[in-house]
């Protein structure tokens, strides 16, 4: 009998796919990940780990299988949060979610299951596991996209490897979240009903800036707007030397200086604010909202522009280092000067979008049919071959 560890979060996605994988015959173990209680920041109370625990056990007791916690907030401090806060002091916006798959569950969680003897590792991710036989006898992985187009969390999951993906179980990617939560009523699971968690629990439970304030002080500076009439906007060249050329202007972004616009507020601290947010700025008087369409961090200045079309927060064209592109599809990596039509979102829920990735020297651009709105320094970008997530990297 295969032995398998799932990570019961408390939520009903894992329990439901533990109840699957024991009606499969699998042998399971329920594993819980405290990642974070930090008490020297004062959002302890508001981070429910604790009824998560308690939830998963009470569906690990229903189920009748082994259970025990992990502590790994060591490990999730040192890897996700100094981490955010070194990249947020840098101006760029990480992805905590991205992070936290590849670097604790699928790593740090990874190796204490393989050490309980387990033959894989299953979460309640709403994607697929696809499996290709090559005629040398071996198997290549594909990260599918869910079957359910509200709830696919391939993207969150863009930096599995394949050593990863062989010992990985999604259960619950084949269904819809209503089937879910009936399967969990259906057997009387305690999570049935419960709300899904909004991302990690210390930024879903509190205004980020008020936790980046633990480490990254205030500093107060000045809001700039931006008129959508400078000449920064204005349309490229007609002519390129060649196509490298064309993709390095486009994925250019735009150096703004004091000059460019007028004084319109005050901030507390460049560093607090990300590429294409509008809540915070507290400014009025406005005849449409204002966006961050680039923030300073050296000079501590935020530029902005009134309303979602203007042309600050679009571009075509971004840019991955060789240092942050990752293959999931090792098989599919482009050479130099290779190029490939994919389809690829630079965030979370996004409608996939029609793009060119060209390999050059240093790294790759990513070039897309249709100007995208807030391209972030940070994120993570990734692309796709209709619904299979073959790489993603970081933007620069």
């Amino acid at each position: 009998m295969k032995k398998v560890v799932v990570g019961l979060s408390g939520g009903v996605d894992s329990s439901v796919a533990a109840y699957l994988l024991k009606e499969q015959g699998y042998e399971v173990i329920g594993l819980f990940m405290k990642n974070w209680h930090d008490d020297t920041v004062t959002i302890s109370d508001e981070c429910p780990w604790l009824e998560d625990s308690n939830d998963a056990m009470i569906v690990a007791e229903k189920l009748g299988i082994p259970f025990q916690t992990v502590d790994l907030s060591a490990e999730y401090k040192e890897r996700i949060v100094d981490y955010m806060f070194d990249e947020y002091a840098k101006g760029r916006t990480p992805n905590p979610d991205v992070l936290c798959n590849r670097e604790i569950k699928f790593d740090v969680f990874m190796k204490i299951a393989l050490q309980l003897g387990a033959d894989y590792v299953a979460t309640g991710h709403y994607c697929k596991k696809g499996i290709i036989k090559n005629s040398d006898g071996s198997e290549t992985y594909q990260l599918l996209a869910g079957e359910d187009p509200n709830k696919d969390q391939s993207y969150f999951l863009c930096q599995l490897s394949q050593e990863q993906l062989a010992k990985t179980l999604f259960p619950v990617g084949e269904l819809l979240k209503p089937e879910v939560r009936r399967i969990a009523a259906a057997n009387e699971l305690i999570t049935a009903d419960k709300k899904d968690s909004q991302g990690l629990c210390f930024i879903g439970k509190v205004r980020l800036p008020d936790f980046l304030q633990q480490k990254l002080k205030p500093k107060k500076g000045v809001i700039i707007e931006v008129p959508s009439t400078i000449a920064h906007f204005q349309e490229a060249p007609t002519e390129f030397l060649n196509k490298n050329e064309e993709l390095a202007y486009f994925a250019k972004k735009p150096i703004y200086h004091l000059t460019d616009g007028k004084v319109v507020g005050n901030h507390q601290g460049a560093h607090y604010f990300t590429k294409g947010q509008r809540k915070g700025l507290d400014v009025g008087g406005t005849k449409e909202p204002l966006f961050v369409i680039e923030t300073d961090v050296d000079e501590n200045i935020i530029y902005t522009g009134q309303g979602k079309a203007h042309p600050g927060l679009y571009r075509r064209t971004l840019f991955v280092s060789d240092a942050e592109l990752h293959w999931v599809r090792t098989d599919l990596a482009l050479k130099m000067d290779d190029s490939l039509q994919v389809l690829a979102r630079i965030r979370y829920r996004q409608e996939l979008q029609k793009a060119t990735l060209y390999k050059v020297e240093g790294g790759m651009y990513v070039d897309f049919e249709e100007k995208q709105s807030a391209i972030t320094e940070g994120q993570f970008v990734a692309w796709y071959l209709k619904d299979d997530l073959i790489g993603s990297g970081v933007i620069s």
